[in-house]
């Protein structure tokens, strides 16, 4: 009886979506207060705490590379058919493909009934260099790693992505002998997802400290001119968010959305403070997992999507391109339109793993319409601000994929798994015989 109300009395454990958002409150009045009162001094901020989330973001990091790798080879091993692979990664691009068309989509709608409320920024004097983009061969040739460590120690994640399945797939094609090795995987990989639940734990403190600096240096700018910009492109975010994803979830994936986005929200959240969808991912998997997503399909699809799927990069392209071009006054037509989204669809997979990609991606939008780039520079001083939703919305686009990929081929995986098992049997029963 004791034992029954100890337990009873014991108090459980804050939700780690709760502590990040306590944590994301306390940034926000402590970066207004900081741009209020330390004036000059406001450089204190980034010397004394964006530190410490530099140290949390630098964990998040170090564990990605391993958790991308062994995870994705946990899964591919886990389905023991290449073929369930290429099912996997058929769907998962055509959906990543299908969502950031409608992203654009929307984002070129709502840019353009703010159009009237933008504000007409001088475009005298204003330069930017654009970074140079790959080419579509680059882009190929730079997937594949000519290194073994390579891949781990630069966070490429194309490259880990396609080390983890050439491992993967000969773990496979070698039949029973590699039995050790895919215990080893799989021990390796609880090992790393140990690691990251420890770093995880910290997340409060890393929000704290990576958002504080930015309220701190950008809270005063955002009441500034480009105030109705940032407004028009959080609003399609959220429609992106609320109608495009939650659409998918249901009707495809099978899942309540209240379900979906109460489950998301701890990395929902994280990415919002990080800006990062490579250092969010870690937590990703965890919250998909924990609402139903297929472990096989989660650790294929959300390495993945961290590094190509960019459906709020291409919110982004759309409402800066009208931005943009009302600055210049420049009226766009409906086919330039449809050519920004058909290039901000295709850039998302084209910029892939480049340092930047938001602004390479939008370089290359404003080069396929004929706008000066130039323009750039009228919106990269608040970049970051724009980051934080874009990063956001990618993430969660991530996850939706994941629900919808593992519903759809839910029969397919099973049929899959039970024709491996039967051949398994088969194979051991032979050799028992032969024996």
């Amino acid at each position: 009886m004791s034992n029954a109300v100890e337990k009873s009395t014991k108090k459980k454990p804050m939700p780690l979506a709760v502590q990040i958002f306590i944590a994301l409150v306390l940034a926000i009045l402590t970066g207004l207060a900081s741009s209020a009162f330390l004036g000059e001094n406001i450089s204190l901020v980034d010397k004394y705490i964006l530190p410490f989330g530099t140290i949390f973001l630098n964990l998040v990091k170090f564990i990605v590379g391993p958790i991308v790798l062994f995870s994705i080879m946990a899964g591919v091993v886990s389905m023991k058919d290449i073929k369930k692979v290429g099912a996997v990664g058929g769907t998962t691009l055509l959906y990543y493909l299908c969502t950031t068309a409608f992203a654009t989509a929307i984002g070129l709608g709502v840019a353009n009934i703010f159009s009237n409320l933008f504000p007409r920024l001088s475009v005298e004097g204003v330069t930017y260099k654009a970074q140079k983009g790959q080419s579509l061969m680059d882009t190929i040739v730079n997937i594949f790693p000519s290194n073994f460590l390579a891949p781990i120690t630069e966070a490429n994640m194309l490259q880990v992505i396609v080390m983890a399945l050439i491992l993967g797939f000969a773990v496979i094609l070698a039949g029973p002998k590699a039995s050790p090795a895919i215990k080893a995987i799989d021990v390796a990989n609880e090992v790393f997802m140990k690691a990251m639940d420890m770093i995880l734990k910290l997340s409060p403190i890393g929000v704290f400290c990576l958002l504080t600096p930015v309220i701190a240096e950008e809270g005063p700018r955002i009441i500034g001119s480009l105030a109705m910009v940032l407004m028009a492109a959080y609003i399609a975010y959220v429609i992106h968010v609320i109608v495009v994803y939650s659409l998918a979830v249901k009707t495809l994936g099978g899942m309540s959305p209240v379900k979906f986005f109460k489950g998301m929200m701890p990395a929902i959240l994280f990415a919002f403070s990080s800006a990062s969808s490579v250092g969010t991912l870690p937590l990703n998997l965890e919250c998909t997992k924990r609402i139903g997503a297929k472990e096989e399909v989660s650790t294929f699809v959300l390495p993945l999507g961290a590094t190509i799927n960019m459906d709020g990069t291409a919110i982004y392209q759309g409402v800066c391109v009208v931005f943009i071009a009302a600055c210049y006054g420049i009226h766009l037509t409906p086919t330039q339109l449809l050519m920004i989204v058909i290039t901000a669809t295709l850039a998302s997979i084209g910029t892939a793993g480049v340092p930047g990609a938001g602004m390479v991606m939008l370089a290359m939008v404003l080069q396929s319409v004929g706008l000066p780039l130039a323009g750039i520079a009228l919106v990269a001083g608040v970049d970051r601000i724009f980051d934080m939703g874009r990063t956001t919305v990618n993430i969660t686009g991530d996850a939706s994929c994941a629900v919808v990929v593992s519903n759809l081929l839910k029969n397919k995986l099973k049929s899959w798994n039970s024709d491996k098992s039967i051949a398994e049997e088969v194979e051991i029963s032979e050799c028992s015989e032969e024996a």
